[in-house]
C-alpha cells in the first residue's frame, strides 16, 4: 500500500475551495494506489488563520468541514490539518492539529506541541499547546505524526535549541518507527536547503523513515515553496514534489521509492519563482484580476512588471508611464518598449502641468524658500494619486515597486510611490533586483538593455541619482543584511566588512529612523530571512543610540 503526500495551496477560510481541494487530491491518491495521504498543516481552514481563530463560527465551520472531508474521502484514509477546541479550564480555548479520517469519521487526533513564537510566527497567541502526543498503527507500522515546529528542535541539529522538549524524540522512544510531519514552513532564501538538512538528520539519527507534506501557495507576506519530500533511514530523498506549485507525490512505504519530482534549481530561480507565486495568489486570493504598475523606465519598475506578467497574465497587467519636467526621453522610451516586450497595456500619463499647479498653489506659502525634497515628493505623490484613481476606476490592485534597499532607508516617499496593496519587491536588495532582471532576459530578453545599465535615478531633480543620496548600492545592500537580517553592531560590520566606521552608523541611524514609513506600507513579500513587516517589531517612538 502507497502513501500519498497532497501538496496543496489552501486559502485561509475558504472551507468549501479547501474541502473540494482536499477532496480531489484523496480521490486522485486513491486511484493511484495510496491507502492514505497526507496534507499540510491547518490545511482545512488555511494557514495562518490567526485571529480568525477567536471566533466561535470559524471553528466551528472548520470542525464540519472536517467531518465531510471524512464522508468524501471514506476508502483512503486521510490526514489533514484543522484547528481543535484545547480541554485545559485556562489558556487558549483552540490546538493546532492534525486529524486522521478513516471509515467516514475522525479516528485520531494530534496536536501541535511546540507554539513557535519567532519572526513571522506567534501561535502562541493563537493556540494552546499539546500536553501530550501518541503514536497510531497504519500500514504495520507505528506512525509519529508531528506538526511543522514539532521537528524543529531536534538536538543533534541545532547548537542552541529553543525548547526544552522535544516530540520528535518521545514519539519514536515510544516505539514510533515512521516519521510523519505535516507543514505550513514559508520559504525564504536558504529555507528549503536547511529544512531538508533538518529533516535528513532526524533520519539519519533514528534511523527512521520521515515523510514531510508541506504547504504550497502564497498567503499575505508569506510564500510557502511545497518542496515536500520522503528520505529514507540514511537521509536519503526517495521522494519529492515540485516546488512552488501544488503536486501529488505517492511513495512505497516499505521499499522507499516514490515519485521524483523537479523543484526549482538556485537562488535566483527560486526567488523569483516565489515572487511570481505569491503575486498571483495575493491578487487572486484578495479577489482581483488585474494589477497596475508605475513604470518609469527603471530597473524596479521593469522587474515587477515582468513579476506581474507571468503572476496575472499580461492581459491583466497595465502599465503607467507618469513623466515629469525631470524624466528623461530614454526613461519614457524604455518603459514603453517593457511593456511592449511585455505585451502589457500602457499608459502615458504627463504631471508636469499637474506639478507646476502644485507649484502656483504652493507659491505665496513657500515663498524665500529654496526648492528640496519637498518638490520631490510632490511629484512622487501626484503619481501615486494617478495610480489610485486608476485602480478604483478599474477595479485593479497597484503594486509598488521599491526594493529592500530603499525601504530600508526611506528613499521613498509615503503616499507616493509607497502607494499600492502589494509591495513585490520590498524584500529584494537592489542588487538582487539586477539579478533577477538578467534571470528575466536570459529565458526572453523584455527588460531594456538601458534599464539594466543606466545608474539608478528617481529622476525628480536635474540630473539626480541614487548615489548622491545613497552609498553604492553593494555596500548598502551588505550593511543593511549585516544590520537587519544578523543584527550586527556598527563595530562589527565596519571591522568585519572593511566600511568606514562613520559610513555604517549613518546607514544605521537612516534605517532606524525611518520606521515610522515602513509601518505604513503595503504588505510585501518575504523571501529573506528577516524581512520588513511582521516579522521584525521595532518600536517608531523610540530613540536607538547607534
Amino acid at each position: 500500500m502507497k502513501i500519498a503526500l497532497g501538496q496543496i495551496n489552501p486559502t485561509v477560510g475558504d472551507f468549501s475551495g479547501n474541502c473540494a481541494k482536499i477532496v480531489d487530491f484523496a480521490q486522485r491518491a486513491r486511484a493511484g494506489g495510496a491507502g492514505l495521504v497526507l496534507f499540510p498543516e491547518l490545511s482545512v481552514c488555511g494557514y495562518p488563520p490567526r485571529d480568525l481563530v477567536e471566533r466561535p463560527s470559524f471553528v466551528a465551520r472548520n470542525h464540519e468541514t472536517a467531518e465531510r472531508i471524512a464522508l468524501a474521502t471514506r476508502g483512503i484514509a486521510v490526514i489533514c490539518g484543522l484547528v481543535t477546541p484545547a480541554q485545559a479550564a485556562t489558556g487558549k480555548s483552540v490546538m493546532n492539529s492534525a486529524a486522521l479520517l478513516m471509515d467516514g469519521k475522525i479516528a485520531f487526533v494530534q496536536s501541535k506541541m511546540l507554539l513557535p513564537t519567532y519572526d513571522v510566527f506567534d501561535e502562541m497567541r493563537n493556540f494552546a499547546p499539546a500536553r501530550s502526543q501518541a503514536l497510531f498503527p497504519f500500514c504495520g507500522k507505528q506512525m509519529a505524526l508531528t506538526i511543522c515546529e514539532d521537528a524543529w528542535n531536534d538536538k543533534h541539529f541545532w547548537n542552541k535549541r529553543l525548547y526544552t522538549f522535544d516530540p520528535v524524540e518521545t514519539l519514536l522512544g515510544m516505539g514510533g518507527n515512521f516519521m510523519l510531519n505535516i507543514s505550513a514552513s514559508p520559504f525564504w532564501i536558504g529555507k528549503r536547503e536547511l529544512r531538508h538538512r533538518m529533516l535528513a538528520s532526524i533520519a539519519r539519527n533514528y534511523r527512521t523513515p520521515v515523510a514531510m507534506v508541506n504547504q504550497v501557495g502564497g498567503d499575505d507576506s508569506l510564500i510557502f515553496d511545497g518542496s515536500s519530500l520522503v528520505l529514507n533511514a540514511a537521509g536519503d530523498v526517495v521522494a519529492q514534489a515540485n516546488s512552488f506549485e501544488e503536486d501529488l507525490i505517492l511513495f512505497d512505504p516499505d521499499a522507499l521509492t516514490g515519485d521524483m519530482h523537479e523543484q526549482a534549481d538556485g537562488e535566483t530561480c527560486s526567488v523569483y519563482r516565489a515572487l511570481v507565486l505569491g503575486t498571483r495568489d495575493y491578487v487572486r486570493k484578495c479577489g482581483f484580476r488585474q494589477v497596475i504598475i508605475g513604470l518609469s523606465g527603471g530597473i524596479d519598475s521593469a522587474l515587477t512588471a515582468a513579476i506581474a506578467a507571468d503572476a496575472v497574465g499580461p492581459a491583466n497587467v497595465i502599465g503607467v508611464g507618469m513623466p515629469g519636467p525631470y524624466s528623461s526621453p530614454g526613461s519614457i522610451e524604455d518603459a514603453r518598449a517593457l511593456a511592449a516586450n511585455l505585451g502589457i497595456r500602457f499608459e502615458l500619463l504627463c504631471i508636469t502641468d499637474t506639478f507646476e499647479s502644485y507649484r502656483q498653489t504652493l507659491r505665496k506659502t513657500f515663498a524665500g524658500l529654496k526648492e528640496d525634497v519637498t518638490e520631490e515628493n510632490i511629484q512622487s505623490r501626484i503619481r501615486g494619486t494617478l495610480l489610485m484613481a486608476l485602480s478604483n476606476k478599474f477595479g485593479a490592485l497597484v503594486l509598488s515597486t521599491g526594493n529592500k534597499s530603499e525601504l530600508g532607508v526611506g528613499y521613498c516617499t509615503l503616499y507616493g510611490d509607497m502607494a499600492g496593496g502589494l509591495a513585490v519587491i520590498s524584500d529584494v536588495p537592489k542588487t538582487m533586483v539586477y539579478q533577477l532582471a538578467h534571470y528575466v532576459n536570459a529565458r526572453r530578453a523584455v527588460i531594456p538593455q538601458a534599464s539594466l545599465e543606466k545608474p539608478p535615478s528617481a529622476e525628480l531633480r536635474p540630473d539626480q541619482k541614487d548615489s548622491d543620496s545613497l552609498p553604492p548600492y553593494e555596500v548598502l545592500d551588505a550593511i543593511l543584511e549585516d544590520y537587519v537580517e544578523d543584527m550586527h553592531s556598527a563595530e562589527t560590520i565596519a571591522a568585519e566588512r572593511g566600511f568606514d566606521i562613520a559610513l555604517v552608523r549613518n546607514v544605521i541611524r537612516m534605517v532606524d529612523r525611518v520606521e515610522y514609513k515602513r509601518q505604513q506600507a503595503a504588505p510585501g513579500l518575504k523571501v529573506s530571512a528577516k524581512a520588513f513587516g511582521y516579522g521584525r517589531r521595532l518600536p517608531i517612538a523610540a530613540k536607538i543610540e547607534v
